[in-house]
C-alpha cells in the first residue's frame, strides 16, 4: 500500500506541472491590466509610475521567466506571491479563509450523507413505491436546480420576508466590531449565518448521494449472497446494512473522494451569493480585481486537491472492499 501511494505521488508530479502551466498561461491571458485594477479607475498615475509597479511585480519579464520564478518561490520558500488587493502574502490569505470554506462544506456534507444513506437504502428496498417515487423526484430537483437559484429562492421567499435569518456574511457586523461576550455567543452567531448556505449545499449533496446509494443498493440487493443471508434467517436490518450496504459502498467512496477536495476549495457562486468569506468568494473577488497571485494560487490549490482526491478514492477502495487490490 505504501509503495503504491508513493508511486502514485511520483506520477502526479508531471500532472501537477502541466496543470500549473495551464493555470499560469490562462491567468496571464485574461483581458485587463492588473496594475490598472490595482490603482483603480480614477487613478492619476502616469505611465512611468505604472511601469515602475510592473517592474516591482516582475510583470515586465518574459512569461517563461515569470512562471519559473513563481514555481521556484512556491517550492523553495512556500511563497505564493503577494496579493495586490489585500496587500499581504497569498499564503496568509488562503490560510485564513480556507477554514471558513471547510467549516461550511463539512457541515453540509455530513448532513447530506447522514440523510442520503438511510433514505437511499429505503428507496432501494421499497423500489417503485410512493416513498421511492417521492424521493426520486426530490433528488432529481436537487441535481437539476442550480445552487445559486435555490439560494436566491431561500433568500427572497424565506429569509427576507421573515427577517429571521441573516443572508450575508459569517458574523453579525456589529457583534464582530464590539466583540462577543463569550465563545458560545460567537458560535451561535456563526451557526445562524450558516443556516441558509448549509441548507443549499446539504440539499445538493443529499440529492447526489441518495441517487448513488439507491442505485448501488439496487444492484447489490439481488445478489446471491444477500439471498443466502436471508435464507440463514438473519434479520432484515442485518442483511441490508451489514451485508448489502457494505458492498454497495464503493460507488459512494468514489463520489466521496471527489467531494473531499471541495471541502477546501469552496463554492464560488454560493459563497458570493451569501457573502461567505471563503476561498470561493476570494477567487471571485480576485478575478474582478485582476489579482493574479490569488487566482493562480486558488486554482492550483483546487487542482491539486482534486488530483489527491482521485488518489484517495483509489486507496479507499481497498479499505472498503478487500477484493480490490492496489498494485
Amino acid at each position: 500500500m505504501v509503495k503504491y501511494i508513493f508511486k502514485r505521488l511520483i506520477n502526479l508530479i508531471p500532472v501537477v506541472f502541466i496543470i500549473s502551466v495551464v493555470i499560469f498561461g490562462t491567468v496571464k491571458a485574461m483581458p485587463g491590466d492588473p496594475v490598472n485594477a490595482y490603482l483603480g479607475a480614477g487613478s492619476r498615475a502616469t505611465e512611468a509610475q505604472k511601469d515602475s509597479i510592473r517592474r516591482e511585480w516582475g510583470l515586465d519579464r518574459p512569461l517563461p521567466e515569470q512562471y519559473v520564478t513563481w514555481v521556484k518561490n512556491m517550492v523553495t520558500k512556500g511563497d505564493l506571491g503577494q496579493s495586490t488587493k489585500f496587500k499581504q502574502p497569498v499564503a496568509d490569505i488562503i490560510g485564513e479563509y480556507v477554514w471558513n470554506t471547510f467549516l461550511l462544506n463539512v457541515v453540509a456534507l455530513i448532513i447530506g450523507i447522514a440523510l442520503s444513506i438511510p433514505i437511499g437504502i429505503r428507496q432501494a428496498v421499497k423500489k417503485f413505491s410512493k416513498f421511492d417515487n417521492f424521493w426520486t423526484v426530490f433528488s432529481l430537483l436537487g441535481v437539476s436546480v442550480p445552487t445559486f437559484f435555490f439560494a436566491l429562492l431561500l433568500v427572497f421567499y424565506i429569509a427576507i420576508p421573515t427577517g429571521a435569518l441573516p443572508v450575508s456574511g459569517m458574523r453579525d457586523a456589529s457583534m464582530a466590531l464590539i466583540g462577543y461576550d463569550n465563545i458560545f455567543q460567537e458560535i451561535a452567531d456563526v451557526a445562524v449565518h450558516m443556516i441558509l448556505p448549509v441548507t443549499v449545499l446539504a440539499f445538493s449533496n443529499f440529492a447526489t448521494f441518495s441517487r448513488y446509494v439507491r442505485s448501488a443498493m439496487i444492484d447489490v440487493i439481488n445478489q446471491d449472497y444477500v439471498r443466502t443471508a436471508r435464507a440463514k434467517g438473519l434479520k432484515e436490518k442485518v442483511v441490508i446494512y451489514r451485508h448489502a450496504f457494505k458492498n454497495a459502498m464503493i460507488p459512494l467512496v468514489t463520489l466521496l473522494g471527489l467531494y473531499i477536495p471541495s471541502l477546501f476549495s469552496g463554492a464560488m457562486i454560493l459563497e458570493s451569493v451569501f457573502a461567505w468569506p471563503g476561498l470561493g468568494k476570494i477567487l471571485v473577488d480576485a478575478i474582478t480585481n485582476q489579482d493574479q497571485a490569488i487566482m493562480q494560487a486558488c486554482l492550483l490549490f483546487s487542482a491539486i486537491l482534486m488530483v489527491l482526491g482521485n488518489l484517495l478514492s483509489d486507496v479507499l477502495y481497498s479499505v472498503v472492499d478487500p477484493r480490490v487490490k492496489v498494485e
